[in-house]
């Protein structure tokens, strides 16, 4: 047992969140692609997009990050230390999202463990979220890392 997470909170590896379906629009597709500067035909003109592999146009792959749960899985740690620090998301993907897709999203608790740094011990909560399509296809996950210290 650790200073700050039980055999209790380890429990909680694995919960998910209520799913949360989203229908892509073209026109976010657009709209995030310019908030981002991203110029790419791909994603902001479907005439060119349709000469391309895809057949059209698809998002960037970083738009899921405007399709987020409706509530994060939550662990309630005592005494957690307040310093919070974003450890970095990996990402991976797999099937591109395309205007007029379904996108269902759920979030699951991948990890939650203690380690020694610098400053004293510090909690590393591992939260993964999939994105899937009307087709029960599996577009994106993304593994979003916290650390409190």
């Amino acid at each position: 047992m650790g200073k700050y997470i039980s055999d209790e909170h380890k429990k909680f590896i694995g919960i998910e969140s209520e799913p949360i379906t989203y229908d892509v629009e073209r026109g976010a597709i657009r709209l995030f692609a310019q908030a981002i500067e991203d110029r790419n035909p791909l994603f902001n003109d479907e005439q060119k997009a349709r000469k391309t592999r895809f057949g059209g146009m698809i998002a960037t792959p970083t738009f899921v990050r405007l399709l987020m749960p409706r509530e994060m899985p939550r662990v309630d740690i005592p005494n957690l230390p307040k310093r919070l620090l974003d450890g970095g998301s990996e990402w991976e993907f797999f099937h591109p999202i395309r205007p007029g897709d379904r996108i269902t999203v759920v979030a699951r608790i991948a990890d939650l463990r203690e380690t020694e740094g610098r400053m004293g011990t510090m909690v590393v909560r591992m939260t993964e979220m999939r994105y899937t399509n009307q087709f029960d296809e599996l577009c994106t996950i993304q593994r979003m890392t916290l650390i409190n210290y």
